[in-house]
């Protein structure tokens, strides 16, 4: 019975290590500024390499998911939302990041 278990417990703890490598890419990027928050709710390219976006294009994926799981349980548009977690994400977003102001990059 222990042995059958096995295969579980690996596949929820690789889940829990690639989401928490995951983040760490995430921060990383936001810390040595090649990513930041954009007006519409999304990450964008301050610097465009493409590891950058990838990263990018998988958060803003996930994002959207969320976004749009929440417009439905709220009675709310996607745009709504999106405008909202833009407002959330410039407010937490950290000094020295990088956040789109009238289509410029610029450190908060």
């Amino acid at each position: 019975m222990k042995t059958a278990l096995l295969p579980t417990f690996f596949a929820a703890a690789s889940l829990l290590f690639s989401s928490m490598s995951f983040a760490i890419e995430l921060d990383s990027a936001k810390e040595q500024g090649l990513v930041g928050e954009q007006t519409d709710g999304y990450l964008g390219a301050v610097v465009s390499q493409p590891d950058v976006l990838a990263l990018i294009k998988e958060v803003n994926a996930k994002r959207k998911d969320k976004y749009n799981q929440l417009a439905s349980k709220n009675n709310l548009t996607l745009e709504q939302v999106e405008k909202l977690a833009a407002k959330k994400a410039y407010e937490k977003t950290t000094a020295g990041h990088y956040v789109l102001v009238n289509g410029n990059w610029v450190k908060k």
